[in-house]
């Protein structure tokens, strides 16, 4: 895949702003025409670079959450296996494998700390997880 341009790369930015925003106001805040904001995100979208769009919610609709990153040290079993185990969790949003001394980093929401302490429990029951190291989020202060 090539390498993203000055104009993809700002183009991206406003839309990650508001992924709502209307061709017209992109063209605009971009000083090109509309044409040329359609047809690059037509290729943006045919190379896979842009994979759709998405609604945030303000920090205050998740006041009700506990969010947290945890980090995971995977031994004795593939990761692959861990993986796999972990994805069928639906409190993991999102799971990254990552470098140095973790092995995967797990993005979870749970109800609350009760909850918490239960998916924390699973994860480090599950055969092959050797640690785990968890960091509340307290709030968000840059999100796209």
């Amino acid at each position: 895949m090539p390498a993203l341009s000055e104009f993809d790369r700002s183009l991206i930015s406003l839309l990650r702003k508001d992924g709502r925003m209307p061709i017209a106001t992109l063209a605009a805040q971009l000083g090109v025409s509309r044409t040329t904001v359609t047809k690059r995100l037509e290729r943006l979208e045919s190379r896979g670079v842009i994979v759709g769009y998405t609604v945030r919610v303000r920090d205050e609709g998740e006041l009700d959450q506990i969010r947290s990153i945890t980090h995971i040290a995977v031994g004795g079993v593939t990761t692959t296996t861990v993986i796999e185990r972990l994805r069928g969790m639906p409190e993991i949003s999102a799971l990254h494998t990552t470098n140095g001394n973790w092995d995967l980093v797990a993005e979870i929401s749970c109800r609350d700390l009760t909850h918490f302490d239960q998916v924390l429990r699973e994860i480090r029951n599950t055969s092959g997880v050797e640690n785990s190291h968890s960091s509340l989020l307290l709030s968000s202060v840059v999100r796209h």
